[in-house]
């Protein structure tokens, strides 16, 4: 069966696609997205895509659709998108933006990537696993302060001060190295559980987006995009969590309205900046049927923003 990513039809028609136009998808992931918008474009149709993930590019669908002339992928965070943009001469050419956050399905399928507790495998999380600290490493050099920092911000976690001397008393013992040591040792700290939700979940969260800087990453990229696109471009980002929509969404009214210098009065027409991107309609989610199929869409809100 094809791999249908979360929110696909909805993707495609926001990014509104014109036959020759030029877009990105910065999470290649699987290639879902990116299969989907080059079955709309036409001979003179372009698509640049990236992924920090070694194992997607490398994957055998990406290395097929790489015999397409029409796409390109690079192996990159997406916060490089305006520097490779700008290597391929497409700066403000480009019509359409996607960005798939979150952690994707054969990175948390694979126990060795350490992304999940539902299988044991070493603590690693990384998204680029060529690069940077591994988690195992983060967590046993950390100073508890920073630690409870992460959890709380991160993992929104309500006991992240007892996780995290949990995991300080922990490791003077013996190295935590593996997921399911992690999890347990999170179990036993918390004192009250959530019947929908494992106890681990949100410091799993927490310290992934700590180890990859995903939020850093996230905040640099939007930036990047508004600038890159075309007039009338649109911006498509699909997160599933409340720290990635935060962001976005704040990002979007920033760009969106009209902007002021409160020091200089009276205030004139000529000294108030205009916002370089407006909100196209409200937060899309998943629809029933695809919850269903795919609990994992849930979560999924969709924001879309226009160049003006």
């Amino acid at each position: 069966m094809e791999h249908l990513p979360v929110m696909f039809a909805e993707a495609l028609q926001q990014l509104a696609i014109y036959k020759s136009g030029i877009y990105l998808d910065c999470t290649f992931g699987r290639g879902g997205h990116s299969k989907g918008i080059l079955d709309q474009l036409g001979p003179e149709g372009r698509l640049l895509a990236f992924d920090r993930d070694l194992d997607a590019i490398n994957s055998d669908y990406a290395q097929a659709m790489l015999e397409d002339k029409r796409f390109t992928l690079k192996h990159t965070p997406f916060s490089e998108l305006e520097n490779i943009v700008a290597s391929e001469g497409l700066t403000g050419q480009v019509d359409g933006i996607l960005m798939d956050l979150g952690v994707s399905s054969p990175q948390l399928d694979n126990p060795e990537r350490g992304f999940s507790f539902l299988r044991d495998g070493p603590l690693d999380m990384r998204m680029d696993g060529n690069s940077g600290v591994t988690a195992e490493q983060w967590l046993a050099s950390v100073d508890e302060k920073d630690l409870v920092k992460v959890l709380f911000e991160y993992g929104e976690e309500r006991f992240a001060r007892r996780i995290a001397h949990a995991i300080i008393e922990k490791r003077v013992e013996s190295p935590i190295t593996t997921t399911r040591a992690l999890a347990k040792l999170i179990e036993e700290a918390v004192p009250i559980k959530d019947k929908y939700k494992h106890p681990a979940t949100r410091s799993f969260q927490a310290i992934r987006i700590e180890i990859n800087s995903e939020l850093d990453e996230l905040k640099s990229a939007l930036q990047q995009s508004a600038r890159i696109l075309k007039p009338n471009g649109r911006l498509v980002v699909i997160s599933f969590h409340s720290l990635e929509d935060r962001i976005v969404k704040r990002f979007i009214r920033a760009e969106s309205g009209a902007k002021y210098n409160p020091g200089k009065l009276p205030i004139k027409e000529i000294d108030i900046t205009k916002g370089i991107l407006k909100k196209s309609g409200k937060a899309l989610k998943a629809e029933p049927q695809e919850i269903a199929q795919n609990p994992r869409s849930r979560s999924a809100i969709m924001r879309v923003a226009e160049r003006v």
